[in-house]
């Protein structure tokens, strides 16, 4: 059998139901966990030696909790159907002014290329423009095509800032900056 991969995709099992976003209440801690986890096991846990991929993975799982109940920042979280597939964290930004990041946007595995990805997008971005943010900037691995693809697909552009970041296994990888601002931002 193939290994998924930009060519050869995981195949998504049958999601059935209406798509849908809302803002995550602290009750949702562990769907958001599970979606961060498992979105970032399949896309970045290969980039890490196992125990740095495998603590990351756990780490996420158990993250959200706290900062839903602590009220930082905006959390959404998209669904198909009542089932919890996508999320996404914003916050202002606080290297540039009157943008909001979002920090953290992931879709589980199952739930690529099911469309909740593009409607969680749509409905963080409104929550964002209800909020007052009419700029959205936000970071990704420069080594991760499709997250790349979805943000330019979803209107944002590259802004050819570049990054380091380490996540804790003193490698640090590069990212890049996407933005949306103005008529067509948030």
């Amino acid at each position: 059998m193939t290994e998924p991969s930009d060519d050869h995709p995981r195949p998504t099992p049958a999601l059935s139901g209406p798509i849908s976003a809302r803002l995550a209440t602290a009750a949702d801690g562990a769907a958001v966990g599970e979606i961060h986890a498992a979105s970032w096991g399949a896309a970045y846990a290969p980039m890490f030696p196992e125990e740095v991929a495998q603590e990351g993975i756990e780490s996420r799982k158990a993250r959200w909790h706290e900062r839903l109940a602590g009220g930082e920042g905006v959390v959404m979280i998209g669904f198909v159907g009542d089932r919890p597939l996508a999320m996404s964290w914003s916050v202002p930004s606080e290297t540039r002014p009157g943008f909001a990041e979002i920090y953290s946007f992931y879709t589980h595995p199952d739930g690529w290329r099911s469309g909740v990805s593009a409607a969680l997008m749509t409905s963080t971005l409104k929550q964002l423009r209800a909020d007052g943010f009419d700029r959205v900037h936000l970071w990704t691995l420069r080594d991760t095509p499709q997250s790349r693809r979805f943000y330019t697909k979803v209107g944002f552009t590259e802004t050819g800032a570049t990054q380091t970041r380490d996540f804790g296994d003193g490698n640090p990888l590069p990212q890049v900056e996407y933005e949306l601002a103005g008529e067509s931002g948030a």
